[in-house]
């Protein structure tokens, strides 16, 4: 019968190395806020031997990235790469929390309505946190004084007499606040005016109508009662007739101004639990 043999041997488990180097995000942050580029922190340690001998400055790269040069710990591009995008997250979401600047903030708006009506709604749109009465807009909607509520859409109709030219239109401010820098309105170092873009833009001398719809206001113009706006989000319909109500939770309010020729603040109110 023969003999045994000796057990087989457990294969010996070797240690498992790490792909490369790991960095500690404080170590990481410094070299991502240094550098802008994978290649700028890897030129910083490529040296004028290294450029003598190689004579090529994407091998003497090369050569760093493989760790090949020296001992030395090289973040690798991946690495680099992630930390970057952490950082960029980060930056986002701490504008997210910080308070964006008001245009209007600190702007002396005495003796000028339009701009200081603007600005109250600015004040509104830019704070979720900010109640309004209802009373302050003479609402024709039948609320409870108590309801807490928040102007969340706002749209302006001006006529104004432009270079020889008489024009009108309907503009979507809440959308005007995110897409343009309004400090020089409020500046008065020029006019916030009806354009080809906005909601709605009329000249009466070249008889030019156009329309268009906003994120906020959906524009419906082919109807028996003139223009209408329906908002968007909660499909309640602005009539901006001056004989008609304005609407279901919609305000219209003219201001006299010596800025223009005829002002009309639409202000559409929304029902928030706080």
């Amino acid at each position: 019968m023969p003999k045994a043999g000796p057990p087989p041997r457990k294969k010996d488990r070797k240690k498992q190395e790490p792909l490369g180097p790991t960095f500690t995000a404080v170590t990481g942050n410094a070299i991502i806020q240094e550098f802008d580029t994978y290649e700028d922190y890897l030129d910083s340690q490529i040296t004028l031997t290294d450029m003598f001998y190689l004579e090529d400055l994407e091998l003497a790269r090369q050569l760093i990235e493989l760790g090949y040069r020296s001992n030395a710990e090289v973040m690798t591009r991946t690495d680099f790469a992630d930390f970057k995008a952490a950082a960029e997250q980060a930056r986002l979401q701490a504008l997210r929390r910080t308070p964006k600047k008001l245009f209007s903030a600190g702007k002396d708006l005495e003796g000028y309505p339009f701009l200081k009506a603007l600005a109250e709604r600015e004040a509104s749109m830019a704070s979720s946190k900010l109640v309004l009465a209802v009373s302050s807009f003479d609402c024709p909607c039948q609320i409870c004084p108590g309801q807490k509520l928040k102007v969340t859409n706002c749209s302006v109709h001006l006529q104004i007499l432009l270079k020889g030219h008489e024009i009108s239109g309907y503009i979507d401010f809440g959308e005007r606040l995110k897409s343009e820098d309004l400090e020089p309105v409020f500046d008065r170092k020029k006019k916030l005016l009806p354009s080809p873009h906005d909601l709605s833009y009329y000249n009466w001398d070249t008889k030019i109508a156009i329309q268009n719809s906003s994120q906020n206001w959906q524009v419906i113009a082919d109807n028996d009662v003139g223009v209408l706006l329906k908002n968007k989000k909660d499909r309640k319909t602005l009539n901006v007739d001056p004989a008609a109500p304005a609407g279901d939770l919609s305000t219209r309010t003219v201001i006299n101004t010596k800025e223009y020729k005829h002002v009309v603040i639409f202000d559409h109110i929304t029902r928030r639990q706080y």
